[in-house]
């Protein structure tokens, strides 16, 4: 297999409880694979790299790994990275193989890496769940699909925003 590296973005929910996804596919003997082994093997304080799983014993294919891009700040926090979120990027991943964003990929050949953003306000489990399983998904589809277009970026060029920051006016150079 030739090698394979797919970025992809998502942000789904609102407030407190919002899931942001960034994912990189890629091949096992190629970057993606050192990156996503050498993350494993690691850990830094607060920011421990896990396998995401199915169920206990049952890891999601591809083999993906779950990075924390904010260390838990308390037992709460904590317990909705591990649990939650972790769940609902199992459950991402396999909507996206279900639905046909990897298809051609051999899921044996490849890693997923997958960042994701789970606020220490969050306060639903559930909504926790749904929003990360639904920005796993979209982050690999749109990485399979290459997107964002540059057409798509030029077009929202006037108009930068993210939740949590919003430009008084344009600052097109």
């Amino acid at each position: 297999m030739s090698e394979l590296y797919q970025v992809g973005e998502s942000f789904i929910g609102s407030g407190p409880n919002a899931a942001h996804i960034n994912t990189v596919l890629g091949t096992r003997s190629g970057a993606v694979g050192t990156a996503w082994a050498t993350a494993l093997a690691t850990p830094s304080p607060g920011h421990v790299p896990f396998m995401a799983v199915m169920q206990p014993g049952l890891p999601v294919k591809p083999a993906t790994l779950f990075v924390t891009k904010a260390a838990p700040e308390g037992d709460v926090h904590g317990q909705m990275i591990w649990g939650p979120a972790q769940a609902g990027v199992a459950g991402g991943v396999a909507d996206a193989l279900a639905s046909g964003a990897l298809d051609g990929v051999d899921l044996d050949d490849v890693v997923l890496i997958c960042a994701v953003w789970v606020n220490p306000a969050a306060d639903d489990a559930d909504e926790v769940y749904r929003n990360n399983r639904e920005a796993t998904a979209t982050a690999l589809s749109n990485g399979a699909q290459r997107l964002p277009t540059r057409e798509q970026v030029l077009a929202v060029r006037d108009a930068v925003v993210n939740p949590f920051y919003t430009p008084p006016v344009s600052t097109t150079l």
